[in-house]
């Protein structure tokens, strides 16, 4: 982390006017920059990326497209397109380099368009109506891949005629699960692929449909994204993962790959039906040779190792190209030559670029600390966006051993600001096994300071290396807080067995480790007053906060629960991905085996809750139903535990609009301040 980190302050330190130094705030964090969706000239002369701005009097962000000429020694970032009140993303860049498609919603609609890279008037391409998800240019440039939510079996993209009755009524109703999902309820609508010819004049009308027959989306709701779909290097085969929408779908994790003619001539070939679990982010060979993917083996766990796949297109076999690696596949994309993929994959609190060999399966470690979000192959080398707990994303290049630094969009912004320090550590866990953690440490700190103990979700996540703008370690040290963060059983990034041994485990192993982690660090680090901590965290994170609540109920001053589950029965029958609960706790419904969700169930232990909780949670988060929060809430008011409830209108299983965020850490600060004797910031 000290080389990552040296090489950001230097360059801040260039490029920023020196001001006092000061904490970090979370009126900073909204304020960032914030870049993503990185795309590179093939010939590597230019990089362009989408930029998100945040607007706080609308309470959004706005996004605009930029470029860096990387062929220019100490070229600055510039506009591409930028206007005002519109928002342009997803950038492309054609095959010669020339062009740049993008996605905008200037008219209304979402629409594709187009602009020199170096610079012009944008022009739009698409007419159709109802807008899109997102899109995807032929490598041939001849042709665009439109997904957009259409009603199931749409032959195009263009909008049935609806008439209404004025005598019906509003209410919803359905035959079959999902019902709603994520935030959003099912209205009849399905992500599906359609394909325009695109000329010099654009891609005009509604193109065709080309997943005859199938039911399902893609990209898959609500996280699936353009990677996965893939264009064949000729430009006349479309490769794709969909979840079949059928009354099973609450259950499955079996996504597959389909082939499927860009021409829409013939109906998609099932490519993947053998594996009854997951096959997804498909990645085609510059020659056109090859398909890769990641797969994963066990029907219904949607956090089982994903396995970078390789597939002969002209005879089907198949091969498993990192089977003995004990890492699970992020993201792939194919090296310019095609002899290696480049691949992200956690490790140990680390999410670096991997080079794995197309031949011989052989994996090569690119980079060091630091997580990478977003990694781009060029003949030049890799350009990659990436973070770490003290850094928000800018964009590196990778030529050789040595990683240089091509951005620093938020010096500015985070000039005199004083990051915390952050340290690793190891103890013995649950089981005798080897568990990691770090601590952040306030920047200036003397003496003892507060402690906040924080518990990640997933449970198959990882308290790691990276940047957030939601849970930000950083933020909570420059509130004056001591941040330790522990990867219990369960967690990803340390081989499969560690992250399958949460399963039917949930208060058990993961509960031993944060207790064991939390006796480390207050013996190691001097600085953390570990008489004086307060425990938080979300979805797992928050059940771990309502299950200590009854099991480890005399060693916090107070408890920041946040879209935690309270209630194992009801949550079992109130969530949407069923899947998740019922692999969690066995494999079957809760009225075939409920001792195994009522043995780490926290509503069980209500009677020994005494510990003072914050309970925050929103009315659009279908994950973790709200009612689980009210029931927390309910449960401290009638035992008289000091509590407080925060409900946010809408939302999701996520705060993410910009008051909410400063609302939130508001309410955050002020209970973790209020308990501790700390006066919140």
């Amino acid at each position: 982390m000290k080389t990552f980190l040296a090489a950001g302050t230097a360059l801040l330190a260039v490029t920023a006017t020196p001001v006092a130094a000061r904490q970090l705030t979370i009126d900073d964090v909204i304020a960032l920059s914030r870049v993503s969706a990185p795309d590179v000239s093939g010939d590597g002369h230019w990089l362009v990326w989408q930029q998100r701005e945040t607007d706080l009097d609308a309470d959004t962000g706005h996004f605009d497209l930029w470029r860096l000429d990387l062929s220019a020694r100490g070229a600055k970032p510039e506009k591409l397109v930028a206007e005002t009140q519109v928002n342009e993303t997803a950038p492309q860049v054609s095959r010669d380099g020339k062009t740049v498609y993008f996605q905008s919603d200037k008219g209304g609609d979402d629409a594709v368009w187009s602009v020199p890279v170096a610079g012009g008037t944008p022009t739009r391409l698409t007419d159709f109506k109802g807008g899109m998800g997102g899109f995807l240019v032929a490598p041939t440039g001849d042709k665009l891949l439109i997904y957009a939510d259409r009603r199931i079996g749409a032959p195009s993209l263009e909008l049935p005629m609806v008439k209404k009755d004025s005598r019906a009524g509003n209410g919803r109703t359905f035959d079959q699960l999902f019902v709603r999902h994520w935030a959003s309820w099912y209205e009849g609508l399905r992500s599906q692929l359609f394909v325009l010819p695109l000329t010099a004049a654009g891609a005009k009308g509604n193109g065709i449909a080309i997943e005859h027959g199938l039911v399902g989306d893609t990209p898959s709701k609500p996280f699936g994204d353009g990677s996965e779909i893939a264009w064949g290097a000729d430009g006349k085969t479309v490769y794709f993962a969909l979840r079949k929408g059928d009354a099973k779908e609450p259950l499955s994790t079996n996504l597959d790959i389909y082939a499927a003619p860009a021409d829409g001539s013939a109906a998609p070939v099932n490519l993947t039906e053998a594996n009854l679990a997951t096959d997804t982010i498909p990645s085609v060979s510059p020659d056109g040779k090859w398909l890769a993917y990641a797969a994963m083996k066990r029907a219904g766990y949607e956090a089982d190792r994903q396995v970078l796949m390789l597939r002969d297109l002209a005879t089907g076999q198949v091969r498993a190209l990192t089977e003995s690696w004990d890492r699970s596949i992020e993201s792939i994309a194919w090296a310019p030559d095609g002899k290696n993929l480049i691949v992200t994959a956690e490790d140990t609190q680390e999410n670096p670029i991997w080079s794995v060999d197309a031949t011989s399966g052989k994996v090569t470690r690119l980079t060091g600390q630091g997580n990478v979000s977003a990694v781009v192959p060029t003949a030049k080398g890799l350009v990659y966006a990436m973070n770490s707990l003290t850094a928000p994303d800018d964009f590196w290049m990778l030529t050789g051993k040595t990683p240089v630094r091509l951005t620093s969009v938020n010096a500015d912004k985070l000039a005199g600001i004083d990051m915390p320090s952050v340290t690793r550590f190891s103890f013995a866990g649950a089981n005798n096994d080897k568990v990691w953690g770090y601590a952040v440490k306030p920047a200036g700190a003397t003496g003892k300071v507060p402690l906040a103990y924080m518990v990640h979700g997933g449970p198959q996540g990882s308290s790691n290396n990276s940047w957030s703008y939601r849970w930000n370690p950083a933020l909570f040290a420059g509130a004056g807080y001591g941040l330790v963060a522990v990867d219990f059983h369960g967690s990803t990034g340390y081989g499969q067995a560690f992250t399958d041994a949460i399963r039917n485990n949930w208060g058990g192993w993961p509960l031993e480790d944060l207790k064991a982690g939390l006796k480390a660090a207050t013996e190691r680090f001097g600085w953390l007053d570990g008489d004086n901590a307060c425990a938080l965290g979300a979805s797992y994170g928050g059940y771990m906060m309502n299950w200590i609540e009854g099991n480890w109920p005399d060693r916090f001053k107070c408890i920041v629960q946040h879209d935690g589950v309270f209630d194992a029965r009801a949550m079992a029958y109130e969530t949407e991905e069923l899947w998740f609960d019922e692999w969690e706790h066995g494999g079957h419904p809760y009225y075939e085996d409920p001792q195994a969700f009522e043995k780490w169930n926290p509503v069980n232990h209500v009677t020994a809750w005494k510990t003072p909780q914050l309970v925050i949670t929103s009315e659009g988060d279908y994950r973790i139903p709200y009612t689980q929060g009210i029931a927390a809430f309910t449960a401290l008011q009638r035992r008289d535990v000091p509590s407080r409830l925060v409900v946010f209108p809408g939302g999701s299983h996520w705060v993410q609009k910009p008051k909410e965020s400063r609302q939130w850490y508001h309410e955050v600060l002020g209970w973790l301040g209020k308990w501790t004797g700390k006066a919140a910031q």
